[in-house]
């Protein structure tokens, strides 16, 4: 398996034979006024990705289009399918966030081989309540800083030149900081891959915002039903959502899928996660980990309550192996 030919367009940004989509956006002319109704703005975004005017130094790009929308929706939120549609200028939404706060940011050197190394930021807050989650402690709770837009984006620079690869929005949950991630790549000029790191519980909107911007969807395909999720991460209707988001995904840009297998939950989970994979979204990347061990709530629960054994993961490749997946050895 050669990752180059399946993640295609983040090799061409990396060998600088491509320029990441962030950097496009800011160059596609728009008009466009602050009067205007969040209607019309949504025309005139969708129309400017099909039919893209380039011109150097635009008065208003669509990233700034983009910006002005996710503005409106912070103030009625809908950035992921709770759709709490509190003002997040007044309080936390149900994922407890108001404003962005990174709970911690570096060179990472644990992602996948092609990714590392990865200039990740780590927002706190999360869009889901998983009883297992490894990264409780800035999931569930609030914590870190806020850092201004335009100093973001000078750390990128100089991460950039200590040698990261990309850039790595991720959490928690990268989704309810979509405004913030936009205003810093505004004053951004690198030419560096940015990667969705995500639950995927995001919302249509979401991933409208999202098109012309992310080179990377690097997702977290957690559950093969709805029972699973609603029961562990406490969330409704999750294969419908995440199943739609994964092919919106697949059709705008490159893909790489994380499925954590946990244990006792290859038949419900892991086996139809895959199936649907090598039907919807074939040439994605995968990458099937091993590293589930009980965490923050799990001990509660019988049936994750103890690490993967090692077994469960073979099995778990042997699926992928017989469905014909590019899956990460």
């Amino acid at each position: 398996m050669n990752w180059r030919n399946i993640l295609s367009r983040y090799a061409r940004i990396l060998d600088g034979e491509e320029e990441a989509r962030y950097l496009t956006a800011k160059s596609i002319e728009v008009e466009f006024s602050k009067s205007d109704d969040i209607q019309t703005l949504w025309k005139i975004h969708d129309k400017s990705l099909k039919e893209p005017r380039i011109v150097d130094s635009p008065e208003k790009s669509l990233l700034d289009l983009k910006i002005e929308i996710a503005d409106r929706i912070f103030r009625k939120c809908e950035f992921c399918e709770r759709r709490c549609r509190v003002d997040r200028t007044e309080q936390r939404g149900a994922c407890g966030v108001k404003e962005a706060s990174i709970a911690s940011e570096f060179l990472h050197i644990g992602e996948e081989y092609m990714l590392i190394p990865s200039y990740t930021i780590f927002f706190s807050g999360c869009t889901f309540h998983c009883v297992f989650c490894q990264n409780w402690d800035i999931s569930q709770n609030i914590c870190g800083i806020y850092i201004e837009p335009q100093r973001l984006a000078e750390m990128i620079k100089a991460r950039r030149a200590q040698g990261a690869l990309n850039v790595n929005w991720v959490g928690g949950d990268p989704t309810p900081n979509l405004p913030y991630i936009l205003k810093v790549l505004k004053f951004c000029d690198e030419n560096i891959p940015q990667i969705w790191n995500s639950n995927m519980y995001c919302s249509l909107e979401t991933m409208k915002l999202l098109d012309g911007i992310i080179d990377l969807y690097l997702t977290d395909f957690k559950y093969g039903n709805n029972r699973c999720a609603e029961r562990l991460s406490l969330v409704r209707n999750y294969m419908e959502i995440v199943e739609r988001n994964h092919r919106i995904a697949y059709s705008q840009t490159d893909m790489l899928i994380r499925h954590l297998v946990m244990p006792n939950h290859i038949r419900c989970c892991t086996e139809p996660i895959l199936k649907w994979i090598s039907k919807n979204t074939p040439q994605a990347l995968v990458n099937i980990m091993a590293q589930y061990r009980p965490e923050y709530k799990a001990y509660e629960y019988d049936d994750i309550s103890r690490p993967l054994k090692m077994s469960e993961h073979g099995e778990a490749l042997e699926i992928a192996r017989e469905l014909g997946l590019n899956f990460i050895y």
